[in-house]
């Protein structure tokens, strides 16, 4: 009875897991919706503790949130546009000096041919670089034409907030009553379980998310100093990537430096772009994440990387965001299943010990 207990509650699991996959598109609003919940019910419950109605709390928080995304089309968009632009428009110079005197020094060092037909380039760019300003309007455009893709997109976009409101509203009788779905002699074990989970999520994404808005804000106003007319978007790059580790520093290193080499020239530009870099990775490692987000996650390198990976294999880019999270939250269960099965291998000899002294006269 048990076995086919098993097996029968194995079948559910697969199939529903099946219709997760098929229902993908569909689930993905719902999806967002969750995690915002997830992340914003903290600050929720916060105030519900100064005495305020839970309605008026997601109220206010709901608020504070479409107020922050409102602030990216109005401010961030325009800032990132017009510093690119702004690169755009001195692309000819820097291909002139690339030309004249940099790839000159390269093959006198390295002697070989390094050149390329810089002059059809330096044409492209001149032909081009005021469409690089424009490429919001461009893309939006291109939005616009496509009809019912971007009818079903702005659904939605649309029922992200709506969903995030009323599980706002609801969290604490939606665990209620999840929980009430579960056998009494399970709840203790599904409490347990779930308070783990919590911690590990919860310290993954509100920390992860802090760490990434921190070291965005260090890179750009680091860059800024410096003089790098990409700060903002190269800043937002890095940080954006910087969940997985090392990543956020290379791909800012790299691109910030040949940024500022174009621009500047000289080698002194490059020291000062490294020291930004190695700063927010020194602020990163020793107060940023054990602070933010505490060591209680505890996953490898090699870990983030194959579960970045197999995410972006098996969900695309919705894989890759919540790959991180999705691989915490196993690590918690896997561990769960493991002392399961180390109790259940040690306890068996215990059991027929008893039973062959019960039989013993």
């Amino acid at each position: 009875m048990t076995e086919t207990r098993s097996i029968f509650s194995l079948a559910l699991l697969v199939l529903a897991g099946w219709l997760v996959y098929l229902l993908a598109p569909v689930l993905t609003p719902f999806l967002f919706a969750g995690l915002l919940a997830y992340v914003c019910n903290p600050m929720v419950t916060g105030l519900t503790r100064i005495h305020l109605p839970r309605p008026l709390a997601v109220v206010l928080i709901f608020l504070l949130f479409v107020a922050l995304l409102a602030a990216i089309p109005f401010f961030l968009i325009p800032a990132v546009q017009s510093q690119v632009a702004a690169f755009a428009a001195k692309a000819p110079t820097y291909l002139d000096w690339l030309q004249h005197i940099a790839l000159p020094q390269a093959e006198a060092i390295l002697g070989v041919d390094l050149a390329p037909d810089m002059e059809a380039i330096r044409q492209a760019f001149l032909d081009h670089w005021r469409e690089v300003g424009n490429w919001v309007g461009a893309l939006t455009t291109y939005v616009a034409q496509s009809g019912l893709s971007l009818l079903g997109w702005f659904v939605n976009l649309l029922l992200i907030p709506v969903v995030t409101f009323y599980l706002l509203l609801d969290w604490e009788s939606i665990l209620m009553r999840t929980k009430s779905l579960f056998p009494p002699r399970w709840q203790g074990r599904v409490q347990q379980l779930a308070h783990e989970t919590d911690e590990v999520l919860g310290s993954f994404l509100r920390g992860q998310l802090s760490v990434m808005a921190a070291l965005t804000v260090i890179y750009s106003t680091g860059l800024t100093l410096v003089g790098l007319d990409l700060a903002l978007p190269i800043g937002l790059l890095a940080g954006l990537v910087s969940f997985v580790p090392y990543l956020g520093f290379i791909t800012g290193v790299l691109t910030a430096g040949i940024a500022a080499y174009l621009q500047f020239h000289d080698a002194f530009h490059l020291l000062a772009v490294l020291a930004v870099f190695l700063s927010g990775q020194l602020l990163e490692g020793l107060w940023l994440t054990p602070r933010l987000v505490g060591h209680r996650i505890g996953l490898h390198p090699v870990a983030v990387i194959f579960a970045i990976l197999a995410g972006g294999q098996l969900f695309g880019f919705l894989g890759v965001l919540l790959a991180l999270p999705s691989a915490a939250v196993l690590k918690v269960w896997l561990r769960h299943v493991h002392a399961t099965y180390v109790r259940g291998t040690t306890d068996a000899p215990r059991k027929k010990r008893r039973a062959v002294s019960r039989e013993t006269p």
